[in-house]
């Protein structure tokens, strides 16, 4: 379980930290002058280029920035190879969450369906919550009217019973939403809801990377 756990959130950290970026990139000022001097001098485009955040770059071997591979409806398919062993995995965001209390602050809070092909692992669910959960606690996922279980460690939730993950898999690919509960080791519950549009055809995507 350590292992799950510290991939998923190695990656999940990967992917706050060029969320971040990316969202400073985009509300960063664009003066019409500097425009105008990229579109008239090579000069005024090299020295834009030098000023504008580097694009984004595949993963290299090792490295545990994300890449990006296609997006499907509200979810992405990413590759990845923290210590060299390639990753894929298909993770959203959710499209709307409540805490009770209300507005409590949290981090940001992912889905994510992962394969690891050098573990024997394909489709794994798990749900980083944004919050230290309580230890102990169960969470679960509820997919039109079917439920299952979660088990909380640190600010995860995995299925608490594998057998049952096949399943769960099908109904996520059927299912139109993904409704999330988890608790808070301070006692907040919160209840996050995925939209589940794309996610099929993001796991198809990702099957074809990441080959057993």
């Amino acid at each position: 379980m350590q292992s799950r756990q510290s991939v998923v959130l190695t990656l999940a950290a990967a992917l706050m930290l060029a969320g971040a970026t990316m969202s400073a990139a985009q509300s960063a000022p664009k003066s019409d002058k500097s425009a105008k001097d990229a579109k008239s001098s090579k000069d005024g485009a090299k020295s834009s280029a030098k000023s504008a955040p580097a694009p984004a770059k595949p993963a290299a071997a090792g490295s545990t920035e994300p890449n990006l591979i296609g997006q499907f409806g509200t979810w992405g398919a990413y590759t990845a190879s923290p210590n060299g062993k390639k990753v894929c995995f298909a993770l959203a965001k959710p499209a709307s969450s409540k805490t009770n209390p209300p507005n409590k602050p949290r981090d940001p809070s992912f889905a994510f369906v992962s394969t690891r092909p050098a573990e024997k692992v394909v489709n794994e669910v798990s749900i980083m919550i944004g919050y230290q959960l309580k230890p102990g606690s169960e969470g679960s996922v509820e997919i039109g009217n079917a439920r299952y279980a979660m088990y909380a460690q640190g600010d995860g939730l995995w299925i608490k019973n594998a057998a049952e993950e096949d399943a769960m898999i099908a109904a996520l690919r059927k299912g139109s939403d993904a409704v999330v509960k988890g608790t808070s080791a301070k006692g907040t519950d919160t209840i996050d809801t995925f939209p589940l549009k794309g996610l099929s055809q993001a796991l198809d995507r990702l099957a074809q990377e990441c080959k057993r």
